[in-house]
């Protein structure tokens, strides 16, 4: 009877959310010790009128950031965004967007992957060493695992706390040779994108990508989310000549040819044309395997994409003609 109800115990302790096994950490523990390397990423172009917004982890103390592709590259013309920002969370978050976004410095796009979703950022203009999240060996997670994701989701707050489980793995993601991907409950939405999938040590064992909400019939989807596995993207880093435990050693190496997966390495300072990539991900059919395509959908938040893409490009206009005076002072001496 006692061994019995011991184990009734230990079931239940094992199950109910919030309460882990031996060793594992709780979700505020998790979100205590892995936010301060989760950034926020808008990128937008040189009118401010376009852009599009996500998720980022720091990999790399002098300011190398993970995130979606998707996220960072302008839809039609396939190439970064002229203009890239990225926010560094606070220590507490407020909830007011002035306070919240106080912290911020431009990026650059280093490398890209359409096809794998991914990109690799480099933070300039703000002092480092940064916090890191380590990429971890996403083989150790399995289905039944316990997760949790921090991002920007819209309609809710930033820097986002969701926790769930993971309910399926798919190998070869949207016929993608070597995209490996988790299928997850958790409460993932558009701003998510690129933001951390953190396993119950908080190491990230994926990349948040895409989410299912609505069928090809019209048919409401929930609770079917998207994430790339940390192994394919630490393959790609590889790939890069990059990885998290390294120094950035190819931020101006020329640009070089695509490869077959589209896998770019880009030159510092490269630019393209104004865009709109406010596109989000969405799965057009769940089997087999499900398929991700573009729909543009209003997508309001509290914080106001728009809003803030509009006032950076403001800020950003006003002190480039604050320079340009400046220097035209400088040389009428």
């Amino acid at each position: 009877m006692a061994r019995h109800l011991l184990l009734g115990i230990a079931t239940v302790l094992g199950l109910w959310p919030g309460v882990g096994l031996a060793g594992d950490l709780t979700p505020r523990e998790i979100y205590e010790g892995s936010s301060p390397a989760v950034v926020m990423i808008i990128g937008y172009s040189h009118s401010g009128q376009q852009g599009s917004g996500g998720t980022g982890s720091i990999i790399q103390q002098d300011g190398l950031v993970l995130t979606n592709a998707h996220v960072v590259i302008e839809e039609h013309t396939g190439k970064p965004y002229p203009r890239l920002t990225i926010y560094l969370k606070p220590d507490r978050v407020t909830g007011d967007r002035k306070v919240d976004l106080s912290r911020s410095g431009k990026a650059r796009v280093v490398a890209f992957s359409q096809p794998l979703d991914l990109a690799l950022l480099k933070l300039d203009g703000l002092p480092g060493p940064f916090p890191v999240l380590e990429l971890d060996d996403s083989d150790r997670a399995e289905i039944g695992d316990r997760v949790v994701a921090i991002g920007h989701p819209e309609q809710g707050g930033l820097w986002t706390l969701t926790t769930g489980t993971i309910s399926a793995e798919f190998e070869n993601f949207n016929a993608t040779q070597g995209k490996a991907v988790f299928q997850t409950e958790t409460g993932l939405n558009r701003g998510n994108s690129g933001g951390p999938l953190l396993d119950t040590n908080g190491r990230m064992i994926g990349v948040n990508t895409a989410i299912a909400r609505v069928a090809p019939d019209g048919l409401p989807i929930t609770s079917i989310s998207f994430s790339l596995k940390s192994n394919v993207a630490k393959q790609w880093l590889r790939d890069q000549g990059v990885s998290a435990r390294e120094a950035l050693a190819h931020s101006n190496t020329p640009e070089l040819d695509k490869s077959a997966d589209r896998s770019l390495l880009l030159p510092r300072g490269h630019t393209t044309q104004p865009g709109n990539s406010l596109a989000a991900p969405t799965i057009a059919s769940p089997s087999p395997p499900p398929e991700v395509t573009a729909q543009t959908v209003p997508s309001p938040r509290p914080y106001n994409l728009d809003r803030l893409i509009s006032e950076r490009n403001r800020a950003e206009a006003d002190l480039e003609d604050m320079i340009k005076e400046m220097r035209g002072k400088l040389g009428g001496r």
